[in-house]
């Protein structure tokens, strides 16, 4: 099994990362660092981690190839049969990947492997989100597997991330597309790729990151305007995506009716969101206009 671990001037919290991944109880784990041209003492910290463990494999891009492209040539460059994405501020429980691995090996039809998350803001405060139930993406028909994962993208904070469970490689190398909320069109890729399985424990931890549109846009180096209209975007990217999967007609056009339903619920959720910022701001629910409410 391969960790990937893309990173971009990642000095200050990459050693306790790298250090996680080595601790594992599975001896059998390859760390693959792609360094997207850093200029702190990232290369120097990989270098040395490298030269003391052959599990550590260090590849250095010249240039900034983007964030998006250094996750991808970080899986192409995995040589597991199973690949975990990994920040460069997070962090494994010891016993991640054997557990893991026990579930991939009881079920052969399963393409991912979920655990449960323990989210660290700046301050160092953590918290999980609301319950999990990973049943719904077990199913054997893909089209409910999407439609989970997308009520998933819009039901609030979760103990779980696609993006950052254990994947079949050759489906965690398929083509993506460098655009906002691209990480959302993966997971609703991955639930139409196969049937997942899932560890009920917090066995990651993850720094929570920049999540406004225009910080995401610059990470991505996409332009701004498409914040605006990232949703579409993101449904036609979904819809393009659904054509190409192997589905009959009948799912074909299961899937596309549940894009509307999360078009229309993504939309319910930005108005609750703008009036609980109005709510905070005026400190007077009671003045909002009705037309307001969801």
């Amino acid at each position: 099994m391969s960790i990937a671990l893309p990173v971009h001037n990642g000095a200050d919290t990459l050693v306790p990362v790298i250090e996680s991944v080595l601790a594992q109880t599975c001896p059998d784990v390859e760390l693959v660092i792609s360094d997207n041209a850093s200029t702190d003492g990232t290369q120097e910290i990989c270098r040395d981690f490298a030269s003391r463990d052959r599990r550590v494999v260090y590849r250095r891009h010249e240039a900034n190839v983007g964030l998006l492209n250094n996750f991808i040539s970080a899986a192409r460059t995995a040589s597991g049969a199973y690949l975990r994405w990994i920040g460069d501020s997070d962090f494994l429980e010891p016993d991640f990947v054997a557990r893991v691995l026990e579930v991939l090996t009881d079920d052969p039809r399963l393409v991912l492997v979920t655990t449960e998350i323990v989210y660290r803001d700046d301050q160092g405060g953590e918290s999980g989100g609301d319950g999990y139930d990973p049943s719904a993406l077990a199913a054997p028909d893909p089209v409910d597997r999407f439609a989970a994962m997308l009520r998933l993208l819009t039901a609030g904070p979760t103990t779980v991330d696609p993006l950052y469970g254990v994947i079949r490689r050759d489906v965690a190398t398929m083509p993506r597309k460098n655009m906002m909320r691209e990480d959302q069109v993966f997971a609703t890729r991955l639930a139409l790729a196969g049937p997942w399985g899932h560890v009920a424990a917090p066995l990651a931890v993850r720094t929570s990151g920049d999540d406004e549109p225009v910080g995401v846009a610059r990470l991505l180096d996409v332009p701004t305007w498409r914040r605006h209209v990232r949703l579409v975007l993101q449904c036609r990217e979904m819809s393009w995506w659904v054509g190409q999967a192997p589905l009959d007609p009948s799912q074909r056009r299961r899937a596309r009716a549940e894009i509307l339903r999360f078009y229309a619920r993504s939309k319910q959720v930005k108005v609750r969101r703008g009036v609980a910022r109005l709510e905070r701001v005026t400190g007077r629910p009671d003045r909002l206009s009705p037309s307001c409410a969801p």
